[in-house]
């Protein structure tokens, strides 16, 4: 029994072991063909390693090859060009010496002549020593003989002649001026261009310069901005000088152009109560500024428009209207001088039965060209008539405008009406740049430096200033002397006093006889 229990537990485990080891076979051989799989695979990955090296190194011995060839032929072209640029070289050296040969030849020539021109201005020099004393020798013997020195005879002969000749002298110097007519208008320009040159001094700073009040000092670092860059963007943008100083609580913009200086204010004012101070933010606000004082113009044109009753003008030509809002001549605002110009040139045109419409519209325009004298070359008559031609305004009205300075010959009653206005609204009294006080002085000053003359008996100052008439004794003054004095006083005029424009000096000498008829 104990022996098959024993036989039957040794076939049980017999059976189990070759289950077993038929499992464990089973899964050997199945590891064993994945692990040659997976080498099969990496061969074939090797394989296709080696094909892309061998194709590689193919590629690179190719490049190779053709960098060769590519150097070798830069080689060559820069041989070939150096050998070019030191023929070049070679050839201006050549110039250059022989250059330096013709000036050293020039040089030994000029020494040459310069020795020669020596000797002659030492000749020269002794000659006129010599004729010096020779003349002196002579007047001393004059002066012996006659028993009166130089000056005393130079004086005795010039009343004389003065005397004898007055008359022949004011012939002369009228016939003189007849025949300079032909170059009065250049001389006229010319006194022109002094008149403005001494006023603009004058009122420079006023013209030029709008000040900003600043809330605090401590403003001034941030407008100034770091290495300067606010401030530099902020005349770059604007086209005007930022001036800070130590004047406290304010900065100065300082520029020619009125419209420019207006929009640099609104913008400097906007960034200071903003806060954001920077060059990109200074670009936006001036940007918007400019859109806004753009819309202020035209609002300006229209206004004086419909004031003076005029319609159907362009929006481009009324804009540039409202721009003489902008635009002062001698400190009289050009725009308010214009619309007043208007307003007497509708009373005088009804007065006399010209065309009212005409006149108000030559007015209104005639100055128009003040407002691109800056950016358009030419004077303001010229650019007004463009102006003008460009929008089709009326023929009538533009010689008006024309013609108001007398640059073109006035041919109609409306533009003399314009030219009156003109003279009339700009030599009021107060009308450009000073005071009524002011003006009194300045033509008081006038008559007193014309009375300050001997022969004068009365002087006027009249037309606001721009003319003096002198009227002269005529038992003291000749026609001789009625030139000279005017000369004399004109030239005390320029020296002693500032005055705007030209002032004509008008000497009068009229001989009068009156007798009782009893």
């Amino acid at each position: 029994m104990e022996i098959i229990t024993f036989a039957a537990l040794l076939g049980c485990g017999l059976v189990l072991g070759l289950i077993i080891g038929w499992f464990w076979f089973a899964k050997g051989e199945k590891i064993s063909s994945s692990l040659q799989a997976k080498i099969n695979e990496q061969e074939r990955n090797l394989t296709k390693l080696e094909a892309r090296l061998t194709e590689t190194k193919s590629e690179i011995k190719s490049a190779e090859l053709e960098a060769k060839a590519a150097a070798k032929e830069i080689l060559s072209e820069a041989r070939v060009h150096a050998t070019e640029m030191e023929a070049k070289i070679e050839k201006e050296q050549g110039r250059i010496e022989e250059k330096e040969k013709t000036l050293d030849e020039k040089a030994k020539e000029v020494e040459r002549q310069r020795g020669v021109l020596s000797k002659q201005m030492e000749e020269v020099t002794a000659t006129k020593q010599e004729l010096a004393e020779a003349s002196q020798k002579h007047r001393e013997a004059l002066e012996k003989v006659a028993k009166l020195t130089g000056p005393e005879a130079k004086e005795i002969l010039l009343k004389e002649y003065e005397k004898e000749y007055s008359e022949f002298f004011a012939k002369q110097i009228k016939l003189k001026h007849q025949e300079m007519e032909s170059e009065y208008e250049e001389k006229a320009k010319n006194l022109m261009a002094e008149a403005m040159q001494r006023f603009a001094s004058e009122v420079a700073s006023e013209s030029t310069a709008t000040v900003v009040q600043l809330p605090s000092d401590d403003i001034k670092g941030k407008i100034i901005g770091k290495e300067g860059r606010n401030i530099t963007a902020f005349e770059a943008a604007t086209g005007v000088d930022v001036i800070i100083d130590d004047t406290p609580g304010a900065i100065v913009l300082s520029g020619f152009d009125l419209v420019r200086r207006y929009v640099a204010k609104l913008s400097m004012e906007k960034l200071i109560q903003d806060g954001r101070i920077q060059p990109a933010r200074i670009e936006e606000v001036v940007t918007k500024v400019k859109e806004q004082v753009g819309k202020m113009m035209l609002e300006f044109g229209k206004r004086a428009t419909e004031e003076l009753g005029i319609a159907g003008y362009p929006q481009d030509l009324l804009k540039i209207i409202g721009r003489l809002r902008f635009r002062t001549s001698y400190g009289q605002n050009v725009l308010k001088h214009s619309v007043e110009m208007a307003n007497i040139g509708r009373m005088l045109a009804e007065e006399i039965g010209a065309d009212v419409q005409t006149v108000v519209e030559g007015c209104l325009l005639h100055d128009i060209g003040k407002a691109l004298d800056h950016e358009v070359t030419g004077t303001h008559v010229e650019i007004g008539v463009e102006i003008c031609k460009r929008f089709k305004v009326r023929p009538e009205v533009i010689h008006c405008v024309a013609a108001h300075h007398e640059d073109t010959p006035i041919a109609s009653p409306e533009a003399f009406v314009v030219a009156a206005a003109d003279a009339i609204s700009g030599a009021r009294p107060g009308a450009r740049k000073e005071s009524i006080e002011e003006y009194f002085k300045r033509l008081k000053a006038l008559e007193e430096v014309a009375k300050s003359f001997e022969g004068v008996s009365r002087a006027f100052a009249v037309s606001a200033g721009r003319e003096i008439r002198i009227y002269v004794d005529t038992q003291k003054i000749d026609d001789l002397g009625q030139q000279k004095l005017a000369k004399d006083i004109a030239k005390k005029v320029e020296e002693e006093l500032t005055y705007p424009g030209v002032i004509k000096v008008n000497v009068i000498r009229e001989r009068r006889i009156e007798e009782m008829a009893k």
